[in-house]
Order: C-alpha cells, then structure tokens, then sequence
C-alpha cells in the first residue's frame, strides 16, 4: 500500500504518542481515520488537532482488553466508513518487577492490553481488510519484543508474543494468497507517556534503588524519538511492505546485539541494572 489517499485507517491508543502521530500523519496524506483510546479526553484532543484536515475522523473510548467492544467498533468502523484498510494496533502499557514478585494478575493485566488487545484487534479486523480488496496489519511490539530486559518479564512476554503472532500471520497471508500483508514494528524509547503509566512493583525499587518517579525519569532518558518521527518510518515500512519496522537507533542497536550475542547479551543487560543500582546507592548515600 504505497498511497494512503482516500485510504481508512483504524488506530488504537490514538488520544497521545504514536498512535495521535500516525492520526495526523495519515490525516496529512488523506486518510479516513477511526480512532480509538481508553482516554476519552485524550481522544477528543485528537479529533481537535485533525479538524484541518478534509478528511472523515470517527472516534470510540475502547478498552482493547474488552474484545466484544474491539469487534464491535470494528463492524461501527466499516459501517461508518464503507471499507477498512488499515488497522494500527497500537494501545499498550508497561510493567516493571520480578518474576517472583509479580503477581498471575499482574500478568493477566499487562497481557490483556498488550496482547489481547492486538490479537482481537488482527482478528476483528483481518476480514473487513479482505473485504476491501486490499489492506495491511500493523501490530507495534517493541525493542523488548527483541531482547529481554531483566525486571520486564511481563512486558516482554507481551511483546514477543506480538512478535510471534505477527511474524506468523504474515506467513499465512502469504500462504493463503491474501490481498493483506502486516508488519511488525519495534519502537526504540519514544517520546511518550507509557512510562508515566507503568506499573512498578515494589521488588523493582528494591534492585534499583529507584523509586517510580525516579525510575520514570531514568527510562525517559532513554526516550530519544519523537513520536512523529516514529509515526513517518511506520508509514515508510508499510508503504515498503516492510516486515519488520525498526525506530530509531536504539532499536537497530538492539537488534544487533541480539544477532552477534544471541545469548550473552543477558549478561550484558543485567549487569547494566546492576551498575545503575550500585550509582542509585552511591547517590542515596551521598545525599
């Protein structure tokens, strides 16, 4: 899909970040959009900054863990629009702490969003896409969806499994000689809220020394992308029919470490917690 004019495109998560970005971005381009994010004041300041653009914005409040409301507003999308072309599945959360501290609902919760979310969005949607003769999934997993981080196991596991279901169902596509293809795409640290809105274990504050806040404002140290520049290489890689979407250099950083050191680099990531922690005491103790 190298022209997104006249296009529909459904995106979740679109009231901030990357999903309000790809909103604007394809708004630009000409693109219908539907929208959708749990945050109803979020969602109207989106549909606010798109009322330049000449093109149809319909929006919905939807939790994506909630799978009839994902099918639902599916179906309202087509209804609405006369056809779906795309589908950004990008709402998701973080979480932060240890295996052992974690709760089975801590688990439940990350997965729910993370990967529920992009499953029922890929299944509602993949026949509305067939439907219109041509379309393209796109599921955001993130760099922890290449290489595990120690006290992310949830968010981890949520994004390799977005990983998995999207790398496989790319296959089927291909398999089946369908007129819809998908990508994957890997953000690096972006300019978003999605730290602010983590959960953080008590046992992560307790290797690091850190606690939420500033554990918050370590990681936005990190965030190096804005989320238009994120929101341009997504559309890039679809229009490339790309499989794999890497943002930003910390992504292609990741990626190559993973390919040179497919398991040492577990060595080389836990022991740059541990430095951190050990320069988090050193300040405490200062202090």
């Amino acid at each position: 899909m190298q022209d997104f004019s006249n296009k529909v495109a459904a995106i979740t998560g679109a009231g901030s970040g990357i999903g309000r970005a790809l909103a604007l971005n394809l708004a630009a381009r000409g693109c219908h959009l539907s929208l959708s994010d749990i945050n109803r004041d979020g969602l109207d300041e989106t549909q606010a900054l798109l009322a330049p653009y000449p093109v149809k914005v319909t929006t919905t409040p939807l939790d994506v863990s909630d799978r009839d409301a994902v099918f639902a507003w599916a179906e309202q999308t087509a209804a609405d629009h006369g056809r779906v072309n795309l589908v950004f599945n990008n709402a998701g959360v973080a979480l932060s702490g240890t295996v052992g501290s974690l709760s089975v609902e801590d688990y439940q919760w990350i997965m729910d969003i993370n990967f529920n979310g992009v499953l029922y969005g890929t299944k509602a949607f993949l026949p509305l896409l067939e439907q219109a003769g041509e379309g393209h999934i796109v599921n955001i997993s993130s760099i922890f969806g290449l290489a595990s981080q120690p006290l992310m196991s949830g968010y981890n596991a949520s994004k390799f499994a977005v990983r998995g279901l999207t790398e496989s169902l790319r296959q089927d596509l291909e398999i089946s000689g369908s007129c819809v293809s998908c990508s994957c795409v890997h953000p690096g640290g972006i300019k978003t809220n999605i730290a602010k809105s983590a959960r953080m274990d008590a046992s992560s504050e307790e290797i690091t020394g850190q606690n939420k806040e500033e554990s918050t404002r370590e990681f936005e140290k990190l965030f190096i992308t804005t989320p238009d520049k994120a929101a341009k290489t997504i559309l890039n890689g679809v229009s490339k029919n790309s499989r794999r979407i890497l943002i930003g250099p910390d992504a292609r950083i990741f990626d190559l470490i993973v390919r040179v050191f497919p398991a040492a680099y577990q060595r080389l990531f836990t022991r740059a917690v541990q430095w951190s922690a050990k320069k988090s005491a050193a300040r405490a103790k200062n202090a």
